[in-house]
């Protein structure tokens, strides 16, 4: 497969145009160009080449030729900008945001998401656990501030509606 730099005659974007298609759109001003007619600064069968010379002629366009020189290539422009500038904990600690009050609420968001109602709870534990025990069901429902009373009458009801079975030790939904 090859690669082309090309530019629009309109609007003088650049990007690059994978084959040799009949037309390509410009990105920018999405005017319609036959690709014969477009200006092809460089044609190579490797794409990051082709983005990083688009890359460099945009960097130069803008005065900024020598910074992209610095950088070892193009596929390395990513790590290069997360090196740059603040960390996102340096940038709420500046803000005057206390980021371990950030870290607790996340925390307890993250608790709360998994908060279940007492039947949803039991109901869960029967669904998640693999031939759950009345003990498995207590314990998982406990981590859901359900008591393990409510469990034992919830596993009664939903085996009297026929909804789960005991098999042994162990219950299943149906």
């Amino acid at each position: 497969m090859t690669y082309a730099v090309v530019g629009c005659t309109d609007c003088g974007a650049l990007w690059v145009v994978e084959g040799r298609p009949q037309t390509s759109g410009c990105p920018r001003c999405e005017k319609r160009h036959q690709f014969s007619n477009l200006r092809q600064f460089v044609t190579t069968d490797d794409e990051d080449h082709a983005r990083e010379v688009r890359a460099s002629m945009l960097a130069n366009r803008a005065g900024h030729g020598d910074a992209f020189a610095d950088v070892e290539a193009f596929t390395t422009l990513g790590d290069f900008a997360e090196d740059a500038g603040m960390s996102d904990e340096e940038f709420l600690d500046a803000a005057g945001v206390d980021t371990d009050e950030v870290a607790a609420v996340e925390d307890r968001v993250e608790q709360s998401a998994r908060s279940l109602g007492k039947r949803d709870a039991v109901e869960t534990a029967l669904r998640e656990l693999d031939d759950p025990t009345e003990a498995e069901v207590k314990s998982f429902a406990a981590e859901h501030g359900v008591d393990g009373d409510y469990v034992e009458r919830a596993l009664r009801k939903l085996q009297r509606a026929g909804e789960v079975t005991r098999d042994g030790d162990g219950y299943r939904l149906l």
